[in-house]
């Protein structure tokens, strides 16, 4: 009995000893008595697979992250009211337990409003026609369904163990998202509404503090924080509240039709900097690896597929270089400085025309920053009668304030160039052997038969979101002695910003869709009539209902009306609105509602046809077999020749699909210049090229022996093209300014050949680089062929006791090589 008591006692106190005691105060966040700057990033579980998670979050941690950021999507877990989804790459207990099991930190952002430009920004869509709701504010339906969702995460997670308080990984939590930008809208119900949240999560008592971004007025204790690119001036609304940036935006998320943005490596960097400089104790990448919208998870509307966001971890988890080796070693010297960081004095000077000076002092050490925001000018600081040059829009850390460790405008991580493969499976044929069939509207477009009826226009929302697809089906009877009738007859459909395909007497009489953050439009087309009874057919499909503004959730999705025919007696134009009539309604497309992208379906078998395969033909199924690329790179599927629709890899949806869609606008062929603000419209490419070409096709998708493709194309394409690649390191240019290390790396391949390199001044980009004006006096290339060529990674000491003496004076000189994997 004494034995059993004992070994109760020493598993309390393990216990007891495992529980993090997690506070803050206005200048850190404290984990056991241990003052922390904390860095973290975004990974979403729904946008990758379990599969993915390990590896993705093994590399955040050797990125020098200490936390792993999620929101929790209540729409993706609560499709049907009181019916709940953690199943497959749904599993949030498995992801913070796999960050656990990698010895990081977790931040809960259960919202559960989250935005991340997802599918109705998290909400399921039946919440929208709950009788009396309103959301977003003091509103008691809207909030016993949130207050019941929340309660629920916060239960699942407390049975675990997984907060901080028990053990756990996670150190924060938070409640509501970004309400500030729009709370002005919602008025006093809306500042309730805060109230109300904040109390809310407190009395849930999870022992680790409560955030709120985005929130002036976050009510005590719980504490607001910053989202944007940059946030070195925000000051949190109470002084005993740390400093935290929950959304460093790495970039930018794409639309349909949207260019491909891109926030440099050293902007990023200058503003991680600038952040820890003036005060700084948390912050997180927006996202550290954005994935993929699988499904119907994509938001906006028309938001992509991809979600990769510029992140340092790209859409495929490869990492995403100079992105990803410039901010780990930022890391690095930050962790450096922690302590002084979070107990120093702090003293600041201000140099003028945008340069300073901030130093940390404790116990007769010292760290420094020196700050660059002017633009344009370099700028030279005189030191203790040492001179320094910051480049403009830069920042350079010295952890003794003597020594240069770290400038964020100086890169010395290699570029990696990224490249498709051709599948290589044994005896995998060059081109796709396809099969089709169509898909059947008849019911739709000539009999007008529908499972509902109403004498009026309904939202799309109305059906809860179980389909992209709608039809919307009535009669109209016209006789030759009508007003309206006439040779020159329109149908003219106000519709709201997706995607409109027209029917009339069982004939396509067009289709229309609207531009990014367009929310209405006018559909109109000539029109032949019959004498007597006229049937008018008209699908709607959306492409992710809106996820961001004020009063979002109002916003009408489908056929808005009125519906009109529109008829011309001389000069006149007479209208029949078709508003009121009856409309019969069908929720989705036989071919989705029947799974014939799933093998396993009832009605999978037959009706495919291999001879003919019909191109550019609107409603049509198609479907491939295929063998999985040799190796373990990521693989991508290529869209190109299609229109729009859906594609899935053994009945796994991979995503809706638009590389019709080409990208609408200007694009600069100036080199990108890091300095200044970023902005989403700085430094786009792609112009005039499809949206998106290329989609990720996890390997846990695949089998080892065969996998089909189906595709259900809405608009016509042609899929002769498709094909199935792997995504790998093609090349990669090394860079290390003098006295650096230089690190090159295939990421898994061997480096075959060494194209380029100089050491001294090197003009050029990767890929097309040249000497300079000077340069080492020996054969670089062969030098670093000795040290480099045959390995999957090798060091190269950025030196003249390595490369020999140059002919450069007193220019700054640097290490340029250009690898082929």
């Amino acid at each position: 009995m004494k034995i059993c008591l004992f070994y109760i006692f020493l598993l309390y106190l393990v216990s007891s000893i495992h529980a993090y005691q997690v506070s803050h105060d206005g200048r850190a966040i404290t984990i056991n008595g241990e003052r922390r700057i904390l860095l973290s990033g975004s990974i979403h579980y729904p946008r990758s697979t379990p599969e993915m998670w390990p590896d993705l979050i093994k590399k955040s941690k050797e990125g020098g992250l200490d936390a792993i950021e999620t929101y929790v999507f209540w729409n993706a877990h609560e499709p049907s009211r009181r019916e709940y989804d953690f199943s497959g790459n749904l599993d949030l207990i498995r992801f913070l337990k796999t960050i656990q099991d990698e010895g990081l930190y977790a931040v809960l952002r259960i919202g559960p409003y989250v935005c991340a430009e997802w599918n109705y920004g998290g909400f399921p869509v039946w919440l929208h026609n709950m009788p009396g709701i309103e959301l977003r504010t003091a509103n008691g339906v809207y909030m016993n369904e949130m207050e019941n969702f929340t309660r629920l995460i916060v239960d699942m997670v407390k049975e675990e163990k997984l907060f901080a308080s028990q053990g756990g990984p996670i150190i924060l939590a938070q409640i509501e998202n970004e309400f500030g930008n729009v709370q002005e809208a919602y008025g006093d119900a809306g500042k309730a509404y805060i109230q109300w949240c904040s109390n809310m999560a407190q009395s849930l008592n999870v022992g680790v503090p409560w955030i709120m971004c985005q929130q002036a007025d976050a009510p005590q204790p719980t504490i607001n924080t910053c989202n944007g690119y940059y946030c070195d001036e925000f000051t949190p609304n109470n002084p005993n509240s740390p400093k935290m940036w929950t959304e460093n935006w790495t970039g930018w998320f794409k639309n349909w039709g949207g260019k491909d943005p891109l926030r440099t490596t050293e902007d990023l960097a200058y503003s991680v900097a600038r952040f820890y400089q003036t005060g700084g104790t948390f912050q997180n990448y927006y996202m550290y690896h954005g994935g993929t919208n699988f499904g119907r998870t994509s938001g906006g509307p028309y938001i992509t597929t991809t979600y990769d966001y510029n992140a340092p971890l790209d859409e495929f988890g490869n990492l995403a270089q100079p992105k990803y080796g410039h901010l780990k070693e930022l890391h690095d010297v930050l962790h450096s400085m922690e302590k002084i960081l979070t107990s120093g004095t702090v003293n600041n000077t201000n140099l003028g025309n945008s340069v300073a000076v901030t130093m940390y002092t404790l116990d007769g050490k010292s760290s420094c920053f020196f700050s660059n925001a002017n633009e344009t000018t370099d700028a030279t600081i005189s030191y203790k009668n040492v001179y320094y040059n910051v480049p403009a829009w830069s920042v350079t850390i010295l952890p003794d304030c003597i020594t240069e460790v770290y400038n964020t405008a100086k890169v010395n991580t290699q570029t990696s160039v990224m490249v498709k493969k051709l599948n290589n499976a044994e005896n995998e044929p060059i081109l796709l052997q396809w099969s089709w069939r169509p898909e059947t509207i008849d019911d739709a477009i000539i009999l007008g038969r529908g499972q509902s009826s109403f004498h009026e226009l309904i939202d799309q929302k109305v059906v809860n979101d179980t389909s992209d697809y709608l039809w919307y089906m009535t009669n109209v009877h016209i006789n030759k002695t009508d007003p309206i009738w006439s040779d020159d007859m329109k149908l003219r459909v106000n519709a709201s910003g997706h995607v409109l395909h027209a029917y009339v007497n069982g004939q396509y009489l067009g289709s229309d869709w609207a531009t990014y953050g367009i929310f209405n439009y006018v559909f109109e087309k000539k029109v032949k009539l019959n004498p007597g009874k006229n049937s008018i057919s008209l699908l709607s499909a959306t492409v992710g209902f809106k996820n961001y503004g004020p009063h979002f959730d109002t916003i009408e999705s489908g056929i808005l009306g009125p519906v009109e025919i529109i008829g011309k007696n001389g000069d006149e134009s007479i209208i029949k609105d078709l508003s009121s009539h009856k409309w019969s309604y069908t929720v989705g497309l036989k071919g989705i509602n029947n799974k014939l992208f799933d093998e396993n379906s009832k009605y999978n078998t037959g009706k495919w046809d291999s001879h003919d395969v019909p191109i550019n033909r609107m409603m049509t199924w198609y479907k491939t077999t295929f063998k999985a690329p040799l190796g373990n790179a990521p693989v991508v599927v290529d869209m190109q020749g299609l229109g729009k629709g859906t594609a899935w890899v053994n009945g796994q949806s991979i995503g809706r699909y638009w590389p019709s869609y080409l990208a609408e606008g200007n694009c600069s062929l100036d080199p990108c210049d890091y300095r200044g603000p970023y902005s989403a419209d700085k430094c786009t490419s792609k112009c005039g090229e499809p949206t998106q070409r290329w989609y990720h096709v996890p390997r846990s998708f695949l089998s080892s022996d065969e996998n089909t493709l189906v595709l259900f194309e809405e608009f016509g394409g042609n899929p002769s093209h498709v094909k199935f690649q792997t995504i790998e390191v093609g090349m990669a240019c090394g860079s290390a300014y003098e006295n650096k290390t230089m690190e090159l790396s295939c990421n898994g391949s061997r480096i075959s050949a060494i194209r380029f390199a100089n050491f001294g001044e090197t003009e050029g980009s990767c890929g097309s680089f040249g000497k300079g004006s000077c340069s080492s006096e020996q054969d670089v290339v062969s030098l670093v062929e000795k040290q480099c060529v045959g390995k999957e990674k090798c060091l190269v000491q950025a030196s003249e006791s390595v490369f020999g003496m140059t002919n450069c004076g007193n220019k700054e000189k640097k290490l340029i090589v250009e690898a082929v994997c």
